[in-house]
């Protein structure tokens, strides 16, 4: 599974107990970080990027920085779009996580998660002469989460992903709370801790998590699928 963020933090606060749930049963994770939190009021870079590899290895992730634009300067370009194409090429991930697209909310949110998306798309050329050196890859499943509330898609019917087990609960709260340099503003270990539980109240469980589908989700049959929500 693949994992991009657009700062340090998104991750682990927009879909952290997913990454926990994933790891957990021996699935291989990789963050991809595009900036360091460079315009962010509190903490500098170099303490930010410490803090999500801190909180990358508690949830069982690998990760990597790279360089688009700094942080509150991202731009919707190809040339971004292709590296993030590349990047997917290399990692040969079948689940890629991104950012929700809903313009509400930190404008490098939205941005990268239409380049995610294009880059998904892109990874499949085998004629893209920027990416010869490396073989096509088509992932399965492109999800965007929402880092906060406003950034949920009204038009997208979400998953639900139930992370109620001790463990996992504990491993997402550690890995938010890694990031003190943020702590100061609000408290966002709270709040995403009660989105999921309100979440999993509407569910019957004690947590959840939402994922948006990009696209309408193949089964073989319906066996494969987890029970509704509302306990029809």
């Amino acid at each position: 599974m693949l994992v991009f963020g657009a700062h340090p933090d998104d991750i682990e606060f927009g879909c952290g107990g997913i990454v926990a749930v994933e790891s957990n049963i021996g699935r291989k994770v990789h963050f991809v970080v595009t900036s360091r939190g460079e315009a962010s009021t509190n903490g500098t870079p170099e303490q930010r990027e410490n803090e999500s590899r801190e909180a990358a290895e508690i949830l069982g992730a690998t990760i990597e920085f790279i360089a688009l634009d700094e942080d509150a300067h991202l731009t919707n370009s190809v040339a971004h779009t292709i590296k993030l194409a590349e990047i997917i090429r290399r990692i040969r991930p079948s689940t890629v996580l991104a950012p929700s697209i809903v313009e509400n909310q930190h404008p490098d949110h939205a941005m990268l998660g239409k380049m995610v998306r294009d880059a998904a798309r892109l990874a499949r050329y085998g004629g893209l002469k920027e990416l010869r050196q490396q073989k096509s890859h088509a992932i399965e499943q492109l999800f965007f989460y929402a880092i906060v509330p406003e950034s949920e898609p009204i038009n997208i019917m979400p998953i639900l992903l139930d992370v109620s087990l001790p463990e996992i609960i504990s491993k997402w709260t550690s890995a938010m709370e890694i990031h003190v340099s943020q702590a100061s503003t609000r408290n966002d270990v709270e709040m995403q801790i009660a989105r999921a539980r309100l979440l999993g109240a509407r569910a019957g469980i004690e947590y959840a998590i939402a994922l948006f589908p990009n696209d309408p989700l193949l089964f073989n049959s319906l066996s494969e699928l987890g029970r509704g929500a509302r306990h029809f």
